[in-house]
């Protein structure tokens, strides 16, 4: 996430992440295939609250399953998702999300001036990003699942909890291996409002 605020106007289209309702973040992801390719790796998802200001604790997801394009061999890619309206965090309720189908999904923009145009031809849902190799592009990923990880989370907080009581109950208190992925958020939050106040 610090990489992608670096990468000046390939990052994320400005505001994207600011308007975000979620954010998932999915590091090293392995990715492979002969042909059609698949994924699988373990990340968080946090949840912004109503107020749009604070973050939620992070649950633990998998994420497997989908395509990004067609490939031979393998490799391991940083996935981002953005959840744009309340529709698609909502189906985070159920603890096991398809992508595509309980939620839509776009391969998101890149590019500060790109915003417009997501705005015209993706009405809410989740944008999606990757980064690998000092690339970073939109990602397709209909069909990919995301499931809760029940064990992850355990052993993160200590005891049993459910994405729902994780994200939307605030049940788990942030954990402190959190600051880092806070950091970088409030930092992308910064360089965005210098950004917006010096292009006026």
């Amino acid at each position: 996430l610090a990489n992608v605020r670096n990468m000046s106007d390939q990052s994320i289209p400005e505001g994207t992440l600011l308007d975000a309702k979620a954010i998932g973040i999915f590091p090293s992801t392995i990715s492979a295939g002969l042909g059609l390719g698949g994924e699988y790796g373990q990340g968080i998802i946090m949840v912004k609250d109503k107020l749009g200001g604070r973050w939620s604790s992070p649950a633990i997801f998998t994420l497997a399953g989908g395509s990004i394009g067609w490939q031979i061999g393998g490799q391991a890619t940083d996935i981002i998702l953005i959840f744009r309206d309340q529709q698609s965090v909502n189906a985070i309720l159920q603890g096991k999300l398809k992508l595509g189908a309980d939620a839509s999904v776009a391969a998101g923009p890149v590019g500060r001036n790109a915003s417009a145009a997501t705005d015209i031809q993706f009405k809410g849902g989740i944008l999606s990003y990757s980064v690998s190799r000092g690339l970073f592009i939109g990602a397709r990923l209909e069909g990919a699942v995301l499931t809760q990880h029940w064990d992850g989370n355990q052993e993160l907080y200590g005891k049993r909890l459910s994405a729902e009581e994780i994200l939307f109950e605030n049940k788990a208190k942030m954990p402190k291996c959190a600051r880092r992925v806070l950091r970088a958020l409030a930092r992308y939050k910064i360089l965005m409002y210098i950004i917006n106040k010096f292009s006026k």
